[in-house]
């Protein structure tokens, strides 16, 4: 089972950085974004350390504070569901 996870916590943190990567692409050349409510929705459902490396890596969705505070709070539930994960407790 742990490697479900792991691999399933790879695969989304890899899309994750992929996709703040094509909206940091696509900011620069006036194209099509991806909303902030996907971006959201993929650091909440585990790609927040793909998001983390992209925002670092790629300066991308850093100086936002109302993104950055809405990010950190994917962050908080995502570690707060791994606690009880690993309590068993969900």
């Amino acid at each position: 089972m742990l490697l479900i996870y792991l691999f399933y916590f790879l695969v989304i943190t890899l899309l994750t950085f992929l996709t703040y990567a094509y909206d940091k692409w696509a900011a620069r050349r006036g194209h099509w974004r991806i909303s902030e409510r996907t971006l959201h929705l993929l650091s909440l459902i585990g790609g927040w350390v793909g998001a983390l490396f992209a925002q670092q890596l790629l300066r991308h969705k850093t100086i936002k504070q109302p993104f950055q505070r809405l990010f950190w709070c994917t962050i908080i539930l995502n570690l707060a569901f791994v606690v009880a994960l690993s309590f068993e407790l969900v």
